[in-house]
């Protein structure tokens, strides 16, 4: 469902991809694990292409993101829907308007139609009577759910998630894990996650990947990443300061 080959990208001197090849089955669920600025978000906003590699090719649903003009892109984009670390709901709309802002964009349906859309997408992800509240009147687990509901409003093929657990209390966390797990069983949709939440990625993940010094250095499944013997996996799984993996600004 979705490839990258050799994929490199630069911003002026920082060379934040140095030949990312990675492999995303239809229906599975990859989770990409790495330390902040390792450039996990700059491999996703490839999948989704809104950054374009300066070497190598992302492929989606068989076709190669290089080959699309922006009409292009976008139409491959309603494959996708994303839940964004921070929710990034809009403050001035109501719940259901931010569940069905995709909707709105891409459809002709009526208000009334999307309200009820977004109803049952809320209904989903656990939440009921929220529709007319405000972003601001609800708590961090209930916007990131909101956020969830709209990302699967428009019923992808592919969702994509940005830190899901990051801000959360350990059972909220928790409960954002068990409704990704849900979103694969129920829709069969595939999911890419990237997060450096290691108790989040043993439960989500059919496969565990982790992004080093530009590159992928190990995939696996989960367990296979729980045991693997390589020393700097080990260090990032295990939460160790000590190790070969380099902490920038800290002095031993």
């Amino acid at each position: 469902m979705i490839e990258l080959r050799d994929v490199h990208k630069s911003f002026e001197e920082n060379q934040v991809l140095r030949g990312v090849s990675l492999k995303v089955r239809k229906g599975e669920s990859v989770v990409v694990i790495g330390g902040s600025g390792s450039g996990k978000s700059v491999l996703l906003k490839h999948i989704i292409g809104l950054l374009k590699p300066d070497r190598g090719t992302v492929i989606v649903d068989s076709t190669d993101l290089s080959q699309l003009d922006e009409e292009g892109l976008n139409e491959l984009r309603k494959k996708f829907g994303m839940l964004f670390q921070s929710s990034a709901l809009f403050d001035s709309m109501p719940v259901w308007e931010n569940v069905g802002f995709g909707l709105k964009r891409h459809t002709r349906l009526s208000d009334s139609e999307i309200k009820k859309i977004a109803i049952q997408k809320l209904r989903m992800v656990g939440l009921v009577g929220v529709e007319d509240l405000m972003p601001s009147e609800l708590s961090g687990g209930m916007r990131k759910r909101v956020g969830l509901a709209r990302a699967i409003a428009m019923e992808p093929e592919i969702l994509l998630y940005d830190e899901p657990t990051t801000g959360l209390d350990p059972i909220m966390a928790d409960a954002v894990n068990e409704l990704i797990i849900k979103m694969r069983e129920t829709l069969h949709v595939t999911s890419v996650t990237i997060t450096h939440d290691m108790k989040s990625a043993y439960k989500i993940a059919d496969t565990i990947a982790m992004l080093y010094n530009g590159v992928i250095i190990a995939s696996g499944s989960p367990g296979e990443i729980r045991n693997t013997p390589d020393p700097v996996v080990r260090q990032f799984i295990e939460g160790r300061a000590e190790g070969p993996i380099v902490l920038e600004g800290i002095i031993r």
